[in-house]
């Protein structure tokens, strides 16, 4: 795997940081190859700005952090505003549709968007509505195996969560199966209808 910057953006209390925890784990662990992951949050626990960089590539990472992201993953729409102009050309952005309108973006992006929170609280369970993205992303980027990131994911969520992490994975993987499997159309300008 070549070198491939990741962020995720979103606020605190959302899951950012375990999201790029799980990522992080499941190529430098599960996978044998290397990641570097940091983080970035506001003062406040919960509600404040959060983001988190992750790096990957099959040989040794000389820099940790990320400088023009191939992959964006945003989960509010603050991150959304302050992210989208680093991402590379020809990148992708993977969006909460629920929670992140899309505008003023430059053409030639990849965006896919995937209702994370109602798919977690048909689990009954907001708080996995980051594990449903990892899932989405799996299953879009091609990136990281999901075998691995099954594997991440349940060494990374306290036992008693295990099995509503792993559905919150499957729902997020398989929606983004249905997704990948259409043609992956570049973001025109002009106004978008979120679906």
């Amino acid at each position: 795997m070549p070198v491939t910057e990741i962020r995720i953006a979103g606020f605190g209390g959302q899951g950012v940081i375990l999201s790029a925890i799980v990522i992080g784990k499941a190529v430098s662990i599960f996978e044998g190859a290397h990641a570097t992951m940091t983080q970035s949050f506001g003062p406040e626990a919960r509600g404040g700005a959060c983001s988190a960089q992750v790096v990957l590539s099959d040989r040794p990472i000389n820099y940790p952090y990320v400088t023009r992201p191939d992959v964006l993953v945003v989960m509010s729409q603050e991150a959304y505003s302050r992210f989208t102009p680093e991402l590379k050309d020809g990148g992708i952005l993977i969006v909460e549709e629920e929670l992140v309108r899309i505008s003023g973006l430059r053409s030639g992006i990849r965006v896919y968007s995937v209702p994370a929170t109602r798919l977690a609280e048909e689990l009954g369970r907001r708080m996995v509505l980051n594990v449903v993205m990892v899932g989405f992303f799996a299953a879009v980027t091609g990136l990281v195996s999901a075998d691995a990131l099954r594997q991440a994911v349940a060494d990374s969520v306290p036992p008693a969560t295990r099995e509503l992490n792993r559905r919150a994975f499957d729902k997020g993987y398989e929606y983004g199966l249905a997704k990948a499997g259409a043609p992956i159309e570049e973001y025109d300008p002009a106004p978008m209808e979120v679906e």
